[in-house]
């Protein structure tokens, strides 16, 4: 038996006091639709409203909000899905006016992202952020939380949970966040066995659609299902790639972001993001051949800041170029590539491009530590890549890569090589 697609309402509200982050637009209601199709819902009509403030008990005004629920009516629309971020009471009251299911944004995404999350860490972090939006909503989400027949909103927790109260769901938070920081404590000694094999990690970040899965799969063989869809890959995939005959990496795909992504999504996916903080190299993928790839590229650069991961070395990966209709735009320089990771151009110079980032800051020496510095030695031997060590009358005789800051400590050490 197939599956009823909702039918939904979008609508938003374009209000003065509104942060560019919390408006709507007619352009962020087109994404709004294309999130809805990806969960598996249609978009009936769009309505855009401009004010000066949200109402406080219908958010649109009580006109508006009357004329949406007769356009409601009239598409015989299942849902009426909100742009902007609603309060419990305003879910509530636009519930109870209309007869339909009264959704907002993060609501939509936190149901995607209960569709694709595969693994357990991946169902443990989709679990935790719908716990973390739900709570504060119980009193105003009757109706959403009322349907046994599940649907676009109610997947996950919400559809098997009619009878939990605040107490049981904050238990459960603390139990899916002790679990998550067993998997943040692994994936710690991941990182030093890493750190300890000097194997660098690359990882790819961008908007989501914009191509992160298939350049990994097109570099690695790495067979993940890419789709194109919002949020089509949501767990995480590392794999081993050689870029040069001395260099081999860990390339690692992550979640795609997306203007107004939830904050407590963020949160529940710290496990994993936090990677980006750790890693040698971002490739931020962006779909050039998209209308508003730069103000994607913000939303992406803004997430990257959050995560306290501004301060490494990217590339910027100009995707999709061959379906670019002015090449005059796409950005060009040291630190950016134009590829097709779909039909595989590209590809020579963003391996080319990957080595000389990584090698950004690295500074090939030779020193010579006396005997009585022996803490230094081990220290370099600890977080340096050491190629040769021998030891002569003087002192221990080392050849090492370092980074700009161990370079910097140690130049009073560095002898000439030979040559």
């Amino acid at each position: 038996m197939e599956e009823k697609i909702e039918r939904a309402v979008l609508v938003g509200l374009n209000a003065d006091i509104f942060s560019a982050e919390e408006t709507a637009s007619w352009e962020s209601l087109d994404e709004l639709a294309a999130l809805l199709e990806t969960a598996g819902g249609e978009c009936i009509c769009k309505i855009l409203q401009s004010r000066p403030a949200p109402d406080a008990r219908t958010f649109l005004g009580e006109g508006k909000c009357k004329e949406l629920c007769e356009t409601a009516q009239n598409f015989d629309a299942d849902l009426i899905l909100f742009d902007n971020e609603l309060s419990p009471s305003q879910m509530r009251t636009i519930e109870e006016m209309s007869g339909r299911t009264v959704l907002d944004r993060s609501a939509l995404i936190l149901d995607i992202f209960a569709q694709r999350a595969r693994t357990g860490e991946g169902k443990l972090q989709v679990e935790l952020a719908q716990y973390q939006y739900l709570l504060p909503r119980l009193s105003g989400m009757g109706h959403a939380l009322s349907r046994l027949g599940g649907g676009i909103g109610t997947r996950g927790p919400g559809e098997s949970k009619l009878e939990t109260d605040r107490r049981h769901i904050r238990r459960r938070i603390d139990r899916l966040r002790a679990e998550l920081e067993d998997v943040r404590r692994v994936r710690a000694v991941q990182r030093r066995r890493r750190k300890k094999a000097e194997m660098p990690l690359v990882a790819i970040v961008g908007y989501t659609n914009a191509g992160k899965s298939t350049l990994l799969n097109t570099l690695t063989g790495a067979g993940i299902e890419a789709n194109d869809r919002l949020f089509d890959t949501l767990d995480p995939t590392t794999r081993k790639l050689r870029i040069s005959e001395t260099q081999e990496i860990l390339l690692s795909d992550t979640v795609g972001f997306i203007r107004k992504l939830p904050h407590h999504l963020v949160s529940a996916f710290k496990a994993t993001l936090e990677e980006l903080s750790y890693a040698d190299l971002l490739l931020h993928v962006v779909d050039v051949s998209a209308e508003n790839w730069e103000e994607q590229a913000k939303t992406v650069q803004k997430v990257i800041e959050e995560l306290g991961a501004a301060q490494i070395p990217q590339i910027l990966v100009c995707n999709k170029a061959d379906q670019c209709e002015n090449m005059d735009l796409i950005p060009s320089g040291a630190e950016c590539v134009s590829i097709s990771a779909k039909y595989g151009r590209g590809m020579d110079e963003l391996l080319a491009a990957i080595e000389r980032g990584l090698g950004r800051g690295k500074h090939h020496i030779t020193l010579l530590i006396p005997y009585a510095e022996g803490a230094l030695t081990e220290r370099l031997f600890r977080e340096c890549k050491v190629h040769r060590s021998e030891y002569n009358e003087t002192g221990t005789l080392m050849e090492i890569t370092c980074d700009d800051m161990i370079y910097g400590q140690m130049k009073a050490y560095e002898v000439a090589q030979d040559g």
